[in-house]
């Protein structure tokens, strides 16, 4: 990034001399050279015998003020004509240049700032303010301020002042004039072609958004790669993301969610509770044609599949260029999305995955399953779901509107499920609230308790005149792990705790109960009888099998009584997507089993074993299969029914690194992939993107032989110094969703 202006250097001496230099160089193209023609000046009688200053040029410190601020990094604070980003609640540093020196004791210098959105700004409701120019800095909270912070020993007028916008600015593109007095005669001079961006400060005490802990305002603001966690709770999937909140129009995509698509009213943009809720709605499509457009079928032509993207960047860059929703997206694109537009407002922003995520569409906090007796969950009579994992986010903030001021994260999320105030968003939801049972807290509480904290019911399902039957209540289904990206560290961290007490716990019952008795939904909580407990099932599944080799499914009756049981079983393989809808029958096994009650004969299992060519058609793109089996003890009223969700996971992607990175060498990298499947891959490709890379790579490799080995080279340049990551997809007809990344130091 060059040095506009030449003035980095001379802030240094400012607070040891009280002066700014010898060596302030001539204004070049960086400055803002303000006209000067009658038609900008008022005059009247002047009594002072001086005329109004008349301002000459404004230099905006970008390197500076883009320090100091934490947005060096914003693309528009170094292109060619450079727009500068600070934040609210901080001082920025301006030098003005007169046509002759300032005097404190005569002149006089008002600063007029006006969101640059409105046409109807008026102080009333904080779209406009009158900033004198002081002597002395003075507390700006919740007020504007300037003040002289200096003037040049060699040359008198120039002058270096410090502009602070209050704690709780309005965020948004701001424009100002200059208004120059001496004793009667005024001039007025525009800097309204230069903006200026004010984001919210994490930075700041007395913002709502702030955080006291540098290493998660680095990870949680600054950070433009993270980690997502998919796939299932007893196989994670670990997906690496690219956020790139400060690339090329990310700033002012972020800004044209919020006030075109979202249309939230200006005097609403200083509030971040108003905002993060806006932004939810604004990052998914069906309510006002948002960014991304949702698609939970099999089907993705016309657009780019989910597990495709590698980051936000090409999906907002699509979305600008063509002004229509980016195809498609599913519950992680909309996280990873909205984590890229908080965070470059200056919202604290994490995306965050629960396993075993509740879709509680009758607002019950119980997630009902009816079964068939061919032990098939019934679609058709089915509305809540149980996703496999889900993806949403945490933005952290203060909740005045709880009267909560200590500052904690909230859940909001973008995937469009159930409609809040009418339209598809969610949150912000005091995860504290949540953990407490507190839901009928603003906002959307009850839906955030249940996705992390409802009953599992299933019931036997006779027909449409016959009672149901109660076969198993699981109170430790759902939300079985919550994580997101460890601060500093690319790692998992469990966060689980945060939002619930330990299962089965007293607090944990408490809580449920607390939770029911403010929900408005009428409905008994139904208890097995559980004194018959002699025949206990468990699912056996192998762990870690690679997507092509074969894998066994079991279930194990073991008789825990004093006499013989004949167990009848039906034991399921379906295909299953991570919204939780089953798909195509795989497998089906039916056995009966005579369970001894002797000790060392009294365990069975009913079992299949399955190759690729019997699961390999039907799976699907993410290879979550649902396990389900339902049982009966003959000559008993017992029944039992149970499901798991288990993953074949994926190949690696290995990288191999040619050159020692440095920075803007041309580096040479190799990325490495074996075929697993004992079919040959078709139209494979790779896509790899990175800080590194202006934009995705796209390299196609064709044919890939069964169990052989294909490897592609690219280049890159890095453009900064510090710790980068270049991560990279591999998809073709026959093998989807393989990742991997590649963390290194330039």
């Amino acid at each position: 990034m060059k040095d506009c202006f030449g003035l980095c250097r001379l802030f240094e001496r400012e607070h040891s001399s009280g002066k700014m230099g010898n060596d302030l160089p001539k204004p070049n193209e960086n400055y803002v050279v303000v006209p000067t023609g009658d038609n900008m000046i008022r005059r009247s009688p002047n009594t002072t015998g001086m005329s109004p200053l008349n301002l000459e040029w404004i230099n905006y410190c970008f390197v500076k003020n883009g320090q100091k601020h934490r947005t060096d990094k914003y693309y528009c604070m170094y292109e060619r004509n450079p727009t500068l980003v600070v934040r609210r609640g901080l001082p920025i540093c301006f030098y003005l240049k007169f046509d002759r020196e300032f005097d404190m004791a005569n002149d006089s210098v008002s600063f007029m700032f006006k969101l640059a959105e409105t046409g109807d700004a008026n102080f009333g409701n904080n779209t406009m303010a009158a900033v004198p120019l002081k002597e002395n800095p003075s507390n700006g909270n919740g007020h504007w301020s300037a003040y002289v912070m200096s003037t040049d020993d060699v040359d008198p007028n120039v002058v270096s002042v410090r502009i602070t916008p209050p704690n709780n600015c309005i965020v948004g593109q701001w424009i100002f004039d200059i208004d120059t007095r001496s004793g009667q005669e005024a001039a007025m001079f525009s800097a309204k072609g230069n903006p200026i961006y004010i984001l919210f400060n994490p930075w700041c005490p007395t913002d709502e958004v702030y955080i006291k802990d540098d290493a998660l305002r680095d990870e949680y603001v600054l950070s433009e790669e993270g980690l997502m966690w998919r796939g299932s709770h007893n196989r994670q999937k670990e997906v690496m993301w690219k956020y790139g909140q400060f690339q090329k129009n990310m700033l002012e995509s972020s800004f044209l969610l919020l006030l075109k698509i979202r249309r939230l009213a200006l005097i609403h943009c200083s509030d971040p509770i108003k905002v993060s809720r806006s932004l939810s709605a604004a990052v998914n499509a069906p309510d006002e044609l948002g960014v991304v457009q949702g698609n939970w079928t099999e089907d993705f032509s016309g657009g780019t599949a989910p597990i495709n993207w590698l980051g936000s960047v090409d999906i907002l860059n699509q979305f600008i260029k063509t002004k229509k929703p980016v195809k498609y997206g599913q519950c992680w694109v909309y996280a990873g999305v909205l984590t890229t537009v908080c965070r470059a407002i200056g919202i604290p922003c994490r995306p965050v995955t629960a396993y075993c995520a509740a879709h509680d569409t009758q607002n019950s906090l119980t997630i009902d399953y009816l079964v068939d007796d061919d032990g098939k969950i019934i679609e058709e009579l089915q509305t809540d779901s149980i996703w496999n994992y889900h993806v949403w986010n945490e933005v952290w903030m203060a909740r005045p509107d709880l009267n909560i001021l200590d500052r904690s994260w909230q859940v909001i999320d973008a995937t469009p499920q159930e409609l809040s105030e009418g339209q598809f968003k969610c949150g912000p939801a005091s995860v504290t609230a949540v953990k407490n049972g507190d839901i009928r807290a603003p906002y959307d509480t009850a839906f955030v308790y249940s996705e992390v904290n409802a009953d599992k019911v299933y019931w036997r399902y006779y027909g449409i005149s016959q009672p149901m039957k109660l076969l198993r209540k699981d109170t430790e289904a759902i939300g079985k792990l919550i994580c997101t990206k460890a601060a500093g560290k690319w790692e998992q961290e469990n966060i689980t705790e945060n939002y619930k007490y330990p299962e089965k716990s007293t607090e944990e019952r408490i809580t449920m109960h607390k939770a029911l008795k403010q929900n408005n939904s009428i409905f008994s909580r139904y208890y097995l009888n559980e004194d018959f407990n002699e025949i206990k099932f468990d699912f056996e599944l192998v762990d870690d099998i690679i997507v092509g080799e074969n894998f066994r499914v079991a279930v194990r009756i073991t008789n825990k009584g004093h006499k013989d049981y004949t167990v009848k079983v039906i034991l399921r393989v379906d295909t299953v997507d991570y919204t939780g809808k089953n798909g195509s029958l795989v497998t089906k096994v039916e056995q009966q089993k005579v369970v001894l009650h002797d000790l060392g004969l009294n365990v069975e299992f009913v079992q299949t074993a399955l190759t690729y060519f019997d699961y390999g058609k039907d799976v699907k793109s993410q290879n979550v299969f649902n396990i389900s089996c339902l049982a009966s003890v003959v000559d008993t009223d017992y029944e039992y029914f149970g499901q798991d969700d288990f993953r074949v996971r994926k190949p690696d992607i290995e990288f191999e690194m040619h050159d020692k990175p440095a920075m803007s060498r041309e580096v040479r990298a190799t990325v490495k992939l074996r075929n697993p499947l004992p079919l040959s891959l078709k139209d494979g490709k790779f896509l790899i993107a990175g800080s590194s890379l202006p934009k995705t790579l796209e390299i196609k490799v064709g044919k890939v032989s069964p169990k052989k080995t294909t490897s592609v080279s690219f280049k890159f340049t890095p453009q900064f110094t510090g710790k980068q990551v270049i991560s990279a997809k591999f998809t073709s007809k026959q093998l989807q969703d393989v990742d991997g990344y590649l963390q290194f130091m330039v």
